[in-house]
């Protein structure tokens, strides 16, 4: 919650614009002199002082001198408002300047600005913290990722469990993958991985699968090419673009993962091996198995426990925020004469643009600015590509295609969280009766809390 200082000594002012605030959630600190005010941001640090020109002791300017390197943002106001005045305050290092009366609209137009920039000041400050140090949070720290790294880590534990990685192209789906076999028991043994999209199906069958001796070419001890099946034993097969997989491949694969083992191309003999599979897919199975473009039986073999990986798009702030940590922490190893932080206006550009590169495209970003800033002590905006740089004319900010029942769906839950599960007191913030929120409850099959 926002918190506000009025640092003036009229109480109808004071009184208005607090009731101002008030009306909006936000908390209201009150100060009625110079001192007062500057012992309140001080001890408070509250985000924003409206901060009157003329007190009892002392003048708002003096006030500002003293509060110079504290955190809060400040707003000065005064009933004798000339152009050399507002010039003087902003100089001085105020964030705007407004003359009584204040028109609420455009204080209101103010105050959303300087917690936009306060909010933004603070992501800049976590990000610093955060980047170049280890995190468990493999995805991000918002409740929709948290929930996502426990699945991964329970798969990653589950380690004969076959999983399917969701998710457009560039969302992490390698990582993700690479991830659960480092988490798993079979950490130690082989991670390989192949793209069935990028291989015709004659290469991806030996590819996979192996073959037999070619005569007068022996390519193994006892004559034999080994597929990646044999290579990967007791560790992880990673099959991206899953869905591009070939209908002669499906039942071969469907076949390997009800246990019965396969054969190499050419040969008769049935060959077993112990593999993990992790398949990933760009592509809705669904519809691709209702065009009867991929068998069933294989969709429901490999869908134990899908994983959906959101496009950056559709992340929260706080979840982009770690990521560009991550992305840097990552960078800075091997751009040591760049710098690895950002100015506040070149993460605003950042978290504004909509990414349809997702993370792929957000590290080439990062690199190139990183590239030409080197030398420097901060990322600038200006060393962001001119798409990035536009990002607030897109119209498409963290757009998350929803329908309204999934809206309504969203904000119930996230209700009966804040409220641990509480009914009568979710359903009291909510506006509806309890047994409204039971009867939501159960259209929308939330889990009891």
């Amino acid at each position: 919650m926002p918190t506000v200082l009025i640092v003036d000594d009229e109480p109808h002012i004071t009184s208005a614009l607090g009731a101002f605030f008030e009306r909006a959630g936000h908390q209201v600190l009150r100060a009625h002199t110079g001192e007062e005010g500057v012992q309140a941001v001080r001890r408070e640090r509250p985000d924003l002082v409206l901060l009157d020109v003329r007190l009892p002791d002392m003048t708002g300017f003096d006030v500002l001198d003293r509060v110079r390197d504290e955190p809060s943002l400040v707003v000065m106001i005064t009933g004798h408002g000339d152009v050399p005045l507002a010039v003087r305050a902003m100089q001085s290092g105020a964030e705007n300047f407004l003359t009584k009366p204040v028109e609420l609209a455009h204080l209101g137009a103010v105050a959303d600005r300087a917690f936009e920039k306060m909010r933004l000041r603070q992501m800049n400050q976590y990000l610093t913290e955060r980047r170049g140090r280890a995190s468990s949070a493999l995805l991000g720290s918002s409740p929709h990722m948290q929930e996502l790294n426990a699945q991964i880590d329970l798969l990653a534990r589950s380690d004969r469990t076959t999983v399917l990685l969701v998710g457009e192209t560039g969302t992490g789906k390698g990582r993700v993958a690479a991830a659960i076999h480092d988490h798993s028991p079979r950490a130690s043994r082989p991670f390989v991985e192949i793209n069935c999209a990028a291989l015709t199906t004659a290469n991806l069958d030996v590819e996979l699968f192996g073959q037999e001796r070619v005569p007068g070419q022996p390519r193994n001890g006892d004559g034999h090419a080994p597929g990646v099946l044999e290579l990967a034993h007791q560790g992880t097969l990673f099959l991206d673009e899953i869905g591009e997989l070939d209908s002669h491949l499906q039942p071969k694969l469907l076949r390997l993962l009800e246990g019965k083992g396969f054969r190499r191309i050419g040969g008769t003999r049935e060959v077993s091996t112990d593999v993990r599979l992790i398949a990933a897919t760009t592509q809705d199975l669904v519809q691709e198995v209702t065009a009867a473009r991929f068998r069933e039986d294989l969709y429901y073999r490999l869908s134990i426990m899908p994983i959906h990986l959101p496009p950056l798009r559709a992340r929260t702030r706080e979840d982009l925020v770690d990521l560009v940590a991550r992305v840097l922490g990552e960078l800075a190893a091997g751009l040591p004469e760049s710098p690895a932080e950002l100015e506040d206006a070149a993460l605003d550009r950042l978290l504004r643009y909509a990414w349809p590169g997702n993370i792929r495209e957000l590290r080439n970003v990062l690199e190139r600015a990183m590239i030409l800033a080197r030398g420097g002590e901060l990322i600038l905006e200006k060393h962001l590509p001119g798409e990035v740089r536009d990002a607030s004319g897109l119209g498409v900010e963290h757009h998350v295609p929803r329908t309204l029942d999934e809206v309504e769906r969203a904000h119930i839950d996230r209700t009966l969280r804040a409220h641990t599960g509480n009914r009568t007191r979710a359903a009291k913030e909510l506006g509806i009766s309890r047994a409204t929120l039971i009867k939501k409850i159960k259209e929308y099959g939330l889990r009891a809390r």
